[in-house]
């Protein structure tokens, strides 16, 4: 099923755990630093480097690009090691999280209470997702190298609905 973003804003209850999507949108990139940087920003009270409410968090360290490529291998990473972070940044209003593998009891919790919605992508295939990324922006954090922040444009990239709003979770069907 093909599915826009903004689309999902509107209506994130229309995906089921276990359901294929191909996403197109805007998805921001956050590995672990970055989510620590996030968590002290907004403890701190400081401007955080772009809009929580309603974003796609992809975890993700892209690699160089390239000559002519729009961004390097982008393959997810391992979504339980953003665990700590997740809760808060849910309740700051980031709507998808994308990444690989089961997420803790906690994080389901606060995806349901926030109607968020948790998406996998398929491990080992980076060089394929790298090639549904039409853009890519490096925005923050440029000292954490594949680790900053990046603002991507995707276009049909190819993710499956791990756990849904009403806590559905295909690690435990």
């Amino acid at each position: 099923m093909k599915i826009n973003l903004l689309d999902l804003v509107l209506n994130p209850k229309i995906l089921k755990a276990g359901q294929r999507i191909l996403l197109s949108g805007t998805v921001y990139t956050a590995r672990d630093a970055a989510h620590k940087r996030i968590i002290d920003m907004l403890d701190s009270g400081s401007a955080v480097p772009f809009n929580l409410k309603n974003a796609a968090i992809y975890y993700c360290g892209p690699s160089p690009a390239k000559p002519g490529a729009v961004i390097g291998a982008c393959g997810p990473t391992t979504s339980s090691r953003i665990d700590i972070f997740t809760p808060r940044i849910l309740k700051e209003g980031v709507k998808f999280l994308i990444g690989k593998g089961s997420r803790s009891e906690s994080v389901v919790n606060s995806i349901k209470e926030n109607s968020a919605v948790c998406l996998v992508a398929t491990g080992g295939v980076a060089a394929l997702l790298s090639k549904t990324v039409k853009k890519a922006d490096l925005i923050a954090f440029e000292d954490l190298g594949p680790e900053a922040i990046y603002k991507l444009e995707v276009e049909d990239m190819p993710l499956i609905v791990a756990i849904d709003t009403d806590g559905g979770n295909v690690f435990k069907l």
